[in-house]
């Protein structure tokens, strides 16, 4: 046993060395045992053998990255093949020496720069404490980010969310991020925290505290004070629960925001001046429980979703962070029972994730005290029902809700060291003992009614779970089926029970034609457990029997027929419970029908969050697991989504070939790419939704499934006009051709060559038409073949087809009617798009003739405001309120930007369609004070606008864009320069 130890530990990972626990399950011995052996040959503990090499790593993590904090030093570390939790590091920081005064807060990183040029490469984002904020929340980042970029002193925000969602966390994450952009400091740039509801039974010490009071204001008022606003003055103050601010107060601050000064309690002829960002928090409906003049003076609201809005994933993350923090706390090994985990996961929580964790942190403690009440037998604190609040275990019944997600991300018990990054999943022996069901069946029924939960729901609860437990033993087996041998089976089931289950597989081979070896497993060690336990004068009730006589007739009675076997095989009747047992898992196992992995492979690819949710609703209504999904953000490179669909093709790709499902633009020129650089036959078929995901699983599940005539059928039933063109991928760095073609090159060819320069030139002028005839010296495709080389053709035109597969022909005769010209045009669009950014049609969608004003000489401000809003007015793009709005925002806080440039707006709810208004003055104008503008955009966007914002923005943001722009001499020049940025 000792070589066995020594050439273990020899062989481990030395970033992660293999603790005692894990060592005594590889050797098959108890952690005591691994623990005598190992000191007696000297050889240190794991978190010793690692420490030189992780000290070492640390070591050069400081030298890399001056500033880091304690967090980000361990995701680092993390990337570097470490498993190792941030309560670790800490740990090895001070233990060690390494860690500075600087270091010690380990929530936030420090802001002092090192004498470098910061490449950004290596900067953690401080918004990365947030769980999801870069997923479920990235949005609402975005938008914290954008309140504190934008100039020059950030936009007022107003989160708002039910209790317990983080509100003040993120809050903190935006003067974190302050702080970084400004290169401040916290002395320089405060950050002052205050809870109205605090004072809320005493407006007037509120308002004393706010904004401070003079000598004498009120009672006991007997010196003059500063208020927090004047400690927040150059910073952020931050108002908690701020619907409990007086009428007043919300007036005062009101003043405040749209002046910049106020006055202390008590005062009349004294005026205080502060710059100032409030960031806000409220719980409640704003609309109700804020004024009017006070919302509208706050222009960025943030809603933090709920727990129970937030992905699987990201809760799931959440749970294991609090217990984490839990293991830490105690310096105990925790185990978290599977069910707890999943209970957690859909229990109605309140609170939210303040609540979560104190629900989580109440289940510890009971653990803990179990744990020190059976005098520390065991190495670990465990989490089971038992110790769950009984609020919590009610969540068990939601569970099947959401069964299918959840089991993407939870199959087994989780174990949480102190001393350990990722949880440990408890892995389970190739053979699953239904004896355990047993056993949970009967521990969970004491523990749930020791909670004092009612018979109806205890049995609903065991229920749900124990349909999850089989569909766990299947999937188990399944995974491990190849190394199941009936002859090995033998040696752990009694042979008797082997052949048994073999007679009754041909009853169920007979009556259900889906039946595969999982079923034979199954069957063989539930069996071996429960004939066991007969024998033994032990029966244990099917809380689901009813159900599943009624739910399941046809598998029930099979069931009676394959149980019937045991009177003659063993001498004793099944009971009808057990008969249940049988029914259960016939009926899982036949959910699955025809095995995916024999069929056609699904890919579903889209622009922006639609993907998954198709995938997800179509297979499980189908019980498959057979679509991948592939989600393109709008801010992602094609070639980054095309590697991503690439992989996921060649991972559902069984031989038959692989349909993907995409819905438009750049993502149907993928698959003839993946054809070629795979040679994996793909079918495209466009403008996908859940019902055509549906058709095809179920088409694909037919045993002699072909992929042409499913994709086929598909566009026919969807009166698709897909042509193979739609395959083809661009290369974006090549000009962009169209050929017109007749017999001679000369003639037809000219003529329709003029006809296409007029109207496809309305889409860009850099296209290029080439003209080309039949009778060459060289052949037709031989010549298209060389162009292809260096261009990208979008179409051919012309007299007679040259037949070539991959372009779009259009004939002369149906080009020169009307109907013909918007074809082409429909087809330069869709195949000039695919080589640029999927949403940049949007972008110049905005931009209108009629709302370009050149060369305007207008009076002052007001009148340029009003000229250009009565033209988005008179379009049709906004309503005739829009310009109060606009007014209204330049009170607010003036629209400049930079030192010649405007972006005047209105509120989003006055908005009909986006657009943006453009105006260049002949004399600059006075916008503010010290600022003179001579170029307007008026943007007329709303929430649903935010690339067409980013867009503008980089316009705004290139000082030679809008040069050009000012010094244009007509409209189209203008059209031309954004249509071009």
């Amino acid at each position: 046993m000792e070589k066995k130890l020594l050439r273990l530990i020899a062989e481990e990972d030395k970033k992660n060395p293999l603790t005692d626990e894990e060592c005594a399950r590889k050797l098959f011995l108890n952690r005591s045992e691994i623990n005598k052996l190992r000191q007696s040959l000297n050889i240190p503990d794991s978190r010793e053998r690692r420490k030189p090499l992780l000290l070492e790593e640390i070591k050069r993590i400081l030298t890399e990255h001056a500033g880091i904090s304690e967090r980000n030093i361990t995701v680092e570390l993390n990337k570097r093949g470490f498993r190792i939790s941030r309560y670790s590091v800490s740990k090895v920081l001070k233990d060690n020496n390494l860690i500075k005064a600087e270091f010690e807060n380990t929530e936030q990183p420090t802001y002092s720069r090192p004498a470098r040029k910061d490449t950004g490469k290596d900067q953690v984002d401080p918004f990365s404490a947030m769980i999801g904020w870069d997923k479920g929340l990235r949005v609402k980042v975005e938008q914290a980010k954008a309140a504190i970029l934008y100039p020059p002193n950030g936009l007022h925000t107003l989160i708002i969310g039910a209790t317990g969602v983080g509100k003040s966390m993120l809050a903190e994450s935006m003067y974190r991020f302050a702080l970084e952009v400004k290169k401040a400091s916290p002395q320089e740039y405060p950050f002052v925290t205050f809870n109205c509801a605090d004072y809320a039974e005493n407006p007037q010490l509120l308002l004393s505290q706010l904004f401070g009071y003079c000598k004498g204001a009120f009672t006991g008022a007997e010196t003059n004070k500063d208020g927090l606003v004047a400690k927040a003055n150059g910073g952020i103050l931050f108002l908690d629960e701020v619907h409990r601010l007086p009428p007043e107060g919300q007036e005062m601050l009101f003043h405040l925001i749209d002046k910049g000064k106020y006055r202390k309690l008590g005062e009349t002829g004294i005026v205080h001046e502060v710059k100032v960002m409030i960031i806000a928090a409220t719980t409640e409906d704003i609309e109700k429980s804020l004024l009017s003049t006070f919302r509208r003076r706050i222009p960025m609201v943030i809603e933090l979703p709920p727990l129970t809005m937030r992905p699987v994933e990201e809760r799931l993350e959440i749970i294991k962070m609090f217990f984490h923090q839990e293991a830490a706390r105690i310096n105990k090994k925790i185990v978290v029972n599977y069910n707890v985990l999943r209970t957690l996961l859909v229990y109605n929580c309140i609170g939210n994730i303040g609540q979560l964790r104190s629900d989580i942190q109440v289940a510890c403690a009971r653990g803990f005290l179990n744990y020190m009440a059976r005098d520390n037998e065991q190495d670990c604190i465990t989490i089971d029902f038992s110790v769950l609040p009984v609020h919590v275990a009610k969540g068990l019944l939601n569970v099947k809700w959401n069964r299918v997600e959840i089991e993407k991300y939870i199959t087994n018990d989780l174990v949480f060291l102190p001393d350990e990054g990722e949880p440990e999943e408890i892995k389970e022996s190739v053979y699953i003992f239904p004896n355990e069901i047993y056993k949970n069946i009967e521990e969970e029924y004491q523990n749930l009614q020791k909670q004092g939960l009612p018979d109806e729901v205890i049995n609903r609860i065991i229920g749900d779970n124990l349909e999850a437990k089989i569909i766990k033993i299947i999937r188990q087996i399944e995974k491990n089926k190849s190394k199941l041998i009936t002859q090995d089976l033998k040696m752990v089931v009694r042979p008797e029970i082997v052949d048994l289950v073999q007679e009754m597989i041909k009853i169920a081979k007979a009556e259900l034609s889906d039946i595969d070896d999982t079923l034979f497993y199954c069957l063989a060690t539930h069996l071996n457990a429960s004939v066991g336990r007969i024998k033994s004068g032990k029966f244990t009730a099917n809380p689901h029997l009813e159900r599943v006589k009624n739910d399941c007739p046809k598998e029930y009675k099979i069931a009676k027929e394959m149980a019937f076997l045991t009177n003659i095989h063993l001498g004793f009747e099944l009971p009808e419970d057990e008969i249940g047992f049988i029914a259960m898992y016939l009926k899982a196992l036949a959910k699955r029908g025809v095995n995916p992995k024999d069929s056609i492979g699904i890919v579903v690819v889209s622009h922006g969050h639609v993907a998954e949710g198709m995938a997800s609703v179509a297979n499980r209504l189908l019980g498959v697991d057979m679509v991948k999904a592939v989600e393109m953000s709008f801010e992602e490179k094609p070639e980054d989504a095309y590697e991503r669909t690439l992989e996921a093709v060649m991972e559902v790709d069984h031989g038959k070939g692989v349909l993907l499902l995409v819905d438009m633009g750049s993502l149907a020129s993928f698959g003839n790419q993946i054809t070629r650089e795979t040679g994996i036959n793909t079918r495209v078929v466009t403008r996908v939704d859940t019902l055509m995901v549906i058709d095809a699983i179920r088409k694909a599940l037919l045993p002699d499934a072909d992929l042409n005539v499913i994709a086929d059928s598909l566009i026919k039933g969807k009166n698709i006009n897909v042509s193979p063109y739609e395959d083809v991928l661009f290369d974006a760095a090549h000009e962009q051709v169209i050929i017109s073609l007749c017999l001679t090159g000369e003639g037809t060819a000219q003529q329709i060559e003029n006809i296409i320069k007029e109207k496809v030139y309305e889409i860009n002028e850099n296209i290029k038409i080439i003209t080309m005839g039949l009778i060459n010296e060289k052949g037709i495709i031989e010549q298209i073949d060389n162009i292809k080389e260096n261009a990208n053709i979008l179409a051919i035109v012309g007299t007679v087809d040259p037949g070539y597969p991959e372009i779009p022909f259009l004939p002369a005769v149906e080009f020169l009617k009307e109907d013909g010209c918007r074809k082409l045009l429909q087809i330069v669009r869709v195949r000039y798009n695919d080589s640029r950014p999927v949403y940049q049609d949007n972008f110049n969608s905005v931009f209108d003739k009629d709302l370009i004003i050149i060369n305007k000489e207008v009076q002052d401000k007001d009148e340029a405001l009003h000229l250009l809003a009565d033209a988005l007015f008179r379009k049709g793009y906004v309503t005739q309120n829009y310009i109060k709005g606009v007014l209204e925002r330049e009170k607010i806080g003036p629209t400049a930007i930079g030192t010649s440039l405007a972006i005047p707006h209105g509120y989003s709810e006055d908005i009909i369609k986006p657009a943006i208004g453009v105006m260049t003055l002949q004399k600059p104008v006075e916008w503010c004070e010290g600022r003179k503008i001579s170029l307007i955009f008026m943007l007329a966007l709303n929430e649903k606008s935010r690339h067409e914002f980013q867009r503008i923005y980089r316009v705004i943001k290139n000082r030679e864009i809008a040069d050009k722009i000012k010094t244009a001499e007509n409209v189209s020049m203008i059209m031309h320069i954004l249509e071009s940025a």
